[in-house]
């Protein structure tokens, strides 16, 4: 047991590292394209190939990961990630919108190498009837990032303040060098090699419980970041006259406590029936940006609609969030785990994607009460796929 929590330690000491970098990164390049002139929607079209190559990355990751084994894909995911930000250390003339969309291509690769290596890895420590100690581990992984994400937004702006734009990519690929050098020689070997080498073909899934799971995924992140991504940093900035600095610090806020929920969430949903909990919960989230629209459509003070609709939004999303997390290392078979947790975290990819170009496309034409509608019609889209899953015991009858 003490093996595996020095590999739990070592698996979240990575996963740390990296979210620090990319909760910076984001920052960094969305403060200093912002500086350059570039419009809210033209910052968050940088993004388009991070959220893209996330979907084929998990897709193929988790195939590469029972191939290669999960130690391999994490130090992959560093060292790609490193190279991402050395292609930033470039001068400022070099920095053109196409380099910047690879370098964040390569980013995406990157975070979601080191992302699916990292869950999949916990599945591997933790005895299979030991399901609240996985959960609980799960948990913790999965708040913390989040947690340590909205940490890298301040970073991410404190670092442009006070060294600029080059030497604060440089100052962070030197740090996640270090880290993936440590990596290299404390992460287990064959940590979740599969024993049976997969075939290429079954990197798609062949399991009723994952498929359903994936699919209702796919739309609770469609649903968050169908108004989060763009329509509400330009309707904070537009409408309620933020600066850009208010802006950036409270959606930092926002993803720290948001992990922070995620981090005790087994303590809120308590004795886990997966099916039910899973219905339930995403049932109450679908309430949340129905309510907030209809506020701004009768009247009501944005201001506390908006805000205090969005600190409830972020509770009870961090608990489908963490539940979900929760649920997919559950469901995954032990052999070839990554294969599993990949095509997952592809549908979740693949929502993010989703949301993020509906999120310009619809503020653009129809505002923010048009996105939170359809916020709310993709939650509930996920609570009616969740009445398809089967319990646990059933996931691999």
């Amino acid at each position: 047991m003490i093996a595996a929590i020095r590999q739990y330690l070592v698996i979240t000491g990575n996963y740390w590292a990296f979210t620090l970098t990319d909760g910076a990164l984001r920052m960094l390049v969305v403060l200093h394209f912002h500086q350059l002139g570039y419009s809210p929607l033209e910052i968050a079209l940088l993004f388009i190939f991070y959220e893209f190559f996330g979907v084929v990355t998990n897709l193929l990751g988790g195939y590469l990961g029972a191939r290669m084994g999960l130690n391999r894909t994490m130090n992959i995911g560093l060292f790609l990630q490193i190279a991402a930000l050395v292609m930033l250390a470039v001068p400022a003339a070099m920095l053109t919108v196409p380099w910047v969309m690879a370098a964040q291509a390569l980013s995406g690769i990157a975070k979601d190498l080191n992302k699916m290596s990292a869950k999949s890895g916990i599945k591997l420590l933790v005895p299979d009837e030991q399901q609240g100690k996985l959960y609980t581990w799960v948990a913790i992984l999965t708040g913390s990032k989040n947690t340590l994400k909205g940490v890298g937004f301040f970073l991410g702006g404190v670092l442009l303040m006070s060294v600029g734009f080059t030497s604060a990519v440089i100052a962070m690929a030197v740090a996640l060098g270090l880290v993936w050098l440590s990596s290299l020689f404390l992460l287990r070997q064959e940590l979740g090699k599969s024993k049976a080498k997969p075939k290429f073909r079954e990197i798609l899934s062949k399991s009723r419980a994952i498929n359903v799971l994936s699919a209702a995924r796919m739309f609770l992140f469609g649903a968050r970041d169908v108004w989060f991504v763009v329509a509400l940093p330009v309707y904070l900035h537009t409408v309620f006259g933020w600066d850009f600095w208010k802006v950036g610090g409270f959606m930092a806020s926002w993803v720290i406590g948001y992990g922070f929920i995620q981090t005790v969430a087994p303590r809120i949903t308590g004795n886990l029936e997966s099916k039910k909990s899973a219905v339930l919960w995403a049932a109450a989230l679908a309430l949340i940006p129905a309510a907030i629209a209809i506020g701004l459509m009768v009247g009501w003070p944005p201001q506390w609609v908006v805000i205090g609709g969005l600190v409830l939004f972020g509770v009870l999303f961090a608990i489908n969030s963490s539940l979900h997390s929760y649920l997919i290392v559950s469901y995954a078979r032990g052999d070839g785990v990554s294969l599993d947790v990949g095509f997952y975290y592809m549908s979740n990819a693949a929502g993010r994607l989703m949301g993020t170009i509906l999120s310009g496309w619809v503020y653009q034409g129809y505002g923010l009460e048009a996105c939170l509608w359809i916020s709310a019609g993709l939650v509930a889209m996920a609570a009616l796929l969740s009445l398809m899953l089967p319990e646990r015991h059933e996931a691999w009858a």
